[in-house]
């Protein structure tokens, strides 16, 4: 066979496939409505109309709500750019978590971390959307270090740090090294070389606390040059005594996908890089868990239009 050929036979998930579907549903579901769109039929005409983006106008309230009251107490809630774009994955953890937390029902997120063998915080927790704290790596400028949502005790502690991916192809990278201010070459051995270091970012240092250092000093190549969102969000839950979970579509071969009895995606290629200490401060669970989950519960209508908007039916 030529290549043409074998490429039909790959064994594993295509990313391309699984973008045509969820392009193609978000589409669907803005035709449905009537919303006006950019020149991607699967995208909003504005920022301005992100609101369009949501299914549930309570949900909708709360997010413009707790985006006042952070702006009064100067902190940040911040709204990306892209979510008005139908494949924003902000907006699908809005309309995945948001009407949860409004009911206060996490009881289906409890449900499928606790089956992960993560534990849920004892007593009465909450959730917030968009955590973020400068302190951790020294972050005094810029854009910080932010999970999209976090479940705290009941001391108001943060404990469950959820990063949310949807149709992102990796985790982010060094813009450093984008910029092209950077040779990608591992600065252990002289950490004047790395530009955050030297403005006073404390990544290393804390890498260095949580014995990551060790492994990352066997590479030529710096690991954070392509991983450095998923080390950073990684330490930060560990600095803070917490535990990182990936929210991830079970389609998208990108982050985790199993075929048979193989197991691939990088959530699995980088457990190599993180101390054995740590394997049960990390874990993934996915979209399809949860609303299996919600819908089990007989409580939340809206999951059926959610798994319309985002093709899961």
């Amino acid at each position: 066979m030529n290549s043409r050929q074998l490429a039909r036979n790959w064994p594993y998930p295509r990313y391309d496939t699984f973008r045509k579907q969820v392009e193609n549903a978000a589409t669907a579901w803005f035709d449905e409505k009537g919303f006006s769109r950019s020149n991607y039929p699967y995208r909003l005409d504005k920022w301005e109309n992100w609101r369009n983006n949501i299914i549930l106008p309570e949900v909708v309230d709360y997010i413009l709500k707790i985006k006042s009251k952070c702006e009064q107490l100067d902190l940040p809630f911040p709204l990306h750019n892209n979510v008005h774009h139908g494949l924003s994955s902000q907006a699908m953890l809005f309309n995945l978590f948001t009407q949860l937390i409004i009911y206060d029902d996490l009881e289906p997120l409890r449900q499928v971390i606790s089956q992960k063998g993560i534990d849920w915080p004892v007593d009465k927790v909450s959730a917030q959307l968009e955590h973020e704290d400068r302190n951790v790596f020294n972050e005094d400028s810029g854009q910080p270090t932010s999970i999209d949502l976090v479940i705290n005790d009941s001391s108001g502690a943060p404990k469950l740090f959820i990063e949310c991916k949807f149709v992102e192809r990796d985790f982010g990278g060094c813009s450093v090294y984008s910029r092209g201010d950077c040779n990608g070459k591992n600065p252990l051995s002289d950490l004047s070389q790395c530009y955050l270091h030297f403005i006073g970012r404390t990544y290393w240092q804390k890498l260095e606390k949580h014995r990551f250092t060790n492994i990352f000093s066997k590479e030529n190549l710096c690991i954070l040059l392509f991983y450095y969102q998923f080390f950073r969000e990684l330490v930060f839950a560990l600095e803070k005594g917490g535990t990182f979970i990936l929210l991830l579509d079970e389609r998208s071969p990108v982050f985790y996908c199993k075929v048979g009895n193989i197991e691939r995606g990088l959530l699995l290629m980088l457990q190599q890089y993180v101390p054995e200490i740590y394997a049960h401060r990390y874990t993934f669970i996915s979209v399809q868990q949860l609303v299996n989950a919600i819908k089990q519960t007989g409580r939340h209508s809206w999951i059926s239009e959610f798994e319309k908007k985002y093709g899961l039916i």
